[in-house]
């Protein structure tokens, strides 16, 4: 169902679960990857970075960027790269997909960094997979998915709605399963299986403590609302109790930088 993983995909996601991975370890397995190190350095290299000296080396990169920036960057484009060399049906949109994806894990990303989320450094992972069940469900199920597309063309129902109608299962669950079967941490876990949910999401936190389904569950709706990924779903501009919860009314500047490294980003991830 879904493509081998290649080696530095297999190091990255260990490294998402507790695994030590170091800078010169890293760097030999970019190297070797000659797409993925052309599109390490355009990165490094573009206005995100404002660099006055261009970045030739990747391991000049990969110390610039730092093991969580570079984590998710090759994630990224690791995830991103391997869903576009499967086959989706007529109706699916790769870049679509993609940009969502990776414009979801930015913002949540960005949002865990400022707030006090449980696992944190989960969000960029989380946003990145979250809509996985979406993708598997298109490949494997491509009939059942089309007939999700037109309930929900004709209106009335959400998108969990449709797929709980014909698939008696929903995206988000199976999300959950996958990202369980490459043995991520429980709290991404969570996180994907409840971030259109997020009332049922019970995660054990400190007092003041936002589980990181909440954060991923606005990142998603925004990404949504401002349509970076197509036609936005009916009902998705921010709730405000969550709004509230996130203290969102104080993001002003954390939305000016989520435009810029996602505008940076984006040549990656189009389908």
């Amino acid at each position: 169902m879904v493509p081998p993983f290649s080696p530095i995909l297999n190091r990255l996601l260990a490294s998402l679960a507790g695994e030590d991975v170091s800078f010169s370890r890293m760097s030999d397995l970019i190297e070797k990857d000659t797409v993925l190190a052309g599109n390490l350095l355009h990165l490094v290299n573009s206005a995100l970075y404002g660099r006055r000296g261009t970045v030739n080396s990747v391991r000049h990169a990969v110390s610039l960027l730092g093991i969580e920036k570079l984590r998710n960057a090759m994630l990224g484009m690791s995830v991103s790269r391997m869903w576009n060399k499967m086959r989706t049906p007529p109706s699916w949109s790769s870049a679509e997909f993609n940009l969502h994806s990776a414009a979801t894990a930015v913002l949540s990303d960005l949002l865990a960094q400022r707030l006090p989320v449980l696992y944190a450094e989960g969000a960029f992972v989380a946003g990145l997979l979250h809509d996985v069940g979406r993708l598997i469900i298109a490949i494997s199920l491509p009939a059942e998915y089309d007939r999700i597309r037109r309930l929900r063309q004709e209106g009335g129902r959400s998108r969990l709605e449709c797929e709980e109608a014909v698939l008696g299962f929903t995206h988000p669950e199976l999300s959950a399963e996958v990202v369980a079967r490459w043995n991520l941490p429980g709290p991404i876990q969570t996180a994907v299986r409840y971030h259109h949910r997020v009332d049922l999401d019970h995660s054990a936190r400190k007092p003041g403590e936002i589980p990181l389904s909440h954060v991923l569950d606005a990142a998603d709706q925004f990404v949504n609302t401002i349509q970076f990924a197509g036609p936005a779903d009916e009902g998705t501009l921010l709730d405000s109790a969550l709004a509230e919860s996130l203290e969102l009314e104080a993001t002003g500047v954390v939305l000016e930088e989520f435009h810029r490294e996602f505008e940076s980003m984006k040549p990656f991830f189009r389908g």
